[in-house]
């Protein structure tokens, strides 16, 4: 991996990286939403929303188009944020994390890379 790739990674983790932000993603894998309808739900106030809508329209975890008078929000690569909320759902054994600590090691290691 890149370094420009693992930047661009370590951005959209942080974008999503809030319960406010994390329950409007899992709101928007539903369909679309209006602005309206996320405050509603989250029962939030407008500005609260809106930042929060804007920190991950900057990610381009989130996308928006305008019904009328109202901006609507939906998610472009929606098999991205699923497989977000799949990392986290994932049961993870600890022989199965034992693996990966001792691949990390190896891969870190001075010695093994002789």
């Amino acid at each position: 991996m890149d370094s420009k790739k693992a930047s661009e990674w370590a951005e959209t983790l942080r974008a999503a990286a809030h319960p406010v932000r994390l329950m409007i993603l899992a709101e928007l894998l539903e369909g679309p939403r209006c602005v309206t309808a996320i405050r509603e739900l989250l029962e939030a106030r407008q500005p609260n929303v809106s930042q929060h809508l804007s920190v991950l329209k900057h990610s381009g975890l989130v996308a928006f188009g305008r019904e009328g008078a109202f901006r609507c929000y939906y998610l472009p690569k929606p098999a991205q944020v699923r497989a977000i909320f799949k990392l986290f759902e994932k049961d993870y054994t600890t022989a199965s994390l034992e693996k990966i600590r001792k691949k990390f090691r190896r891969a870190h290691d001075p010695k093994a890379r002789r």
